[in-house]
């Protein structure tokens, strides 16, 4: 098998993980396409690997060894990805990454405010 194969299909790959992680707005789909695109280098270091294997006569498989740490790695992002995405929908109520960032911003510009009313509720009994 030629080597533009799976090249053009991790390129593919690749492109449709980026256009998921660009056009997403669900933190879970954006996880799911940062996964679909290590999957896709993970077929490019595998694919290279076998091509370069054909022209040594002494191979380490160094592709395949890469390709086994960052499935690895891939498996731990998900796992602390998914559950930072759980706490934060359990205290917010949402997983949509637009209104996490809006809800993050407007608590800092309304922290200064809550504490006036308690200063002037203060002043009044007092």
């Amino acid at each position: 098998m030629h080597l533009a194969y799976p090249a053009v299909l991790s390129a593919l790959l690749f492109c449709t993980g980026l256009y998921g992680v660009l056009a997403r707005r669900n933190a879970i789909l954006v996880l799911m396409s940062v996964e679909l695109m290590l999957n896709a280098v993970n077929l490019n270091l595998v694919a290279f690997d076998v091509w370069l294997s054909r022209a040594a006569e002494e191979t380490l498989h160094s592709g395949q060894a890469l390709t086994l740490f960052t499935i690895a790695i891939a498996a731990a992002e998900i796992g602390i990805g998914l559950a930072i995405v759980l706490a934060v929908h359990r205290n917010r109520g949402t997983a949509d990454i637009d209104k996490l960032r809006d809800t993050a911003e407007g608590h800092e510009s309304e922290a200064p405010d809550v504490k006036a009313p308690v200063e002037e509720k203060a002043e009044a009994t007092a």
